[in-house]
């Protein structure tokens, strides 16, 4: 959304009107829990052209190619299909076909891939949201899947964190799992007032 021209608000406003997890479907091939293609035209009714080469910002997109075991990126031609891929988690839902290959979140290889732009940019911002920590108990499979996901990525994330000149991680988001969209205006909060108490420590890192 922010790639595309929306200011952080309006995408806020976005993920709290369009009510997300009512376009998702089960999955009746068990590959899955939920279908995550059939929140494609909800995307289009705010990225219209659904092609990378019309957003304002370049953006890379990471997913997994279940079959060749590859960590591929996307950046050129489509761009719905591709971003629904990357938030593709396995066992919640099921992988989505991309040019004749089924994709996953590319979390499942790697979570923060800073090698994709590490040699375009000045400086690298890693925004990570999903810090080591427990704060209540796992009572459903949807959690044991989502808490067994989050660990097996965060060891080779923390070799990628070093890369960053700025780290944003506020440990608040230990309360959330990642499916509360409902409570997407407080993760927003929590994001920009911890982000807002590193300001100085920004402004030097990128003044240099």
């Amino acid at each position: 959304m922010v790639a595309n021209g929306y200011t952080p608000e309006e995408a806020l406003k976005i993920v709290e009107s369009s009510s997300f997890m009512k376009h998702l479907r089960p999955a009746w091939n068990r590959m899955g829990l939920l279908r995550i293609d059939t929140a494609i035209d909800l995307y289009r009714k705010f990225i219209p052209h659904d092609s990378f080469e019309g957003l304002k910002i370049p953006l890379h997109i990471g997913a997994v190619d279940l079959n060749e075991g590859d960590f591929d990126v996307f950046e050129s031609g489509e761009l719905i299909r591709p971003v629904l891929a990357s938030c593709c988690l396995p066992g919640i839902f099921e992988p989505m076909l991309l040019n004749k290959r089924q994709y996953v979140d590319g979390g499942v290889l790697n979570n923060l891939p800073v090698e994709l732009i590490e040699n375009k940019v000045d400086a690298l911002i890693g925004s990570h949201c999903n810090p080591f920590g427990l704060t209540k108990p796992i009572t459903s499979m949807k959690g044991v899947i989502e808490r067994s996901l989050i660990l097996a990525v965060q060891s080779k994330t923390k070799e990628r964190f070093a890369k960053c000149n700025v780290l944003i991680e506020p440990p608040e988001l230990t309360s959330y799992a990642l499916s509360d969209v409902k409570h997407a205006r407080e993760i927003f909060r929590i994001g920009y007032q911890h982000t807002k108490l590193m300001a100085k420590q920004i402004d030097q890192i990128l003044s240099h």
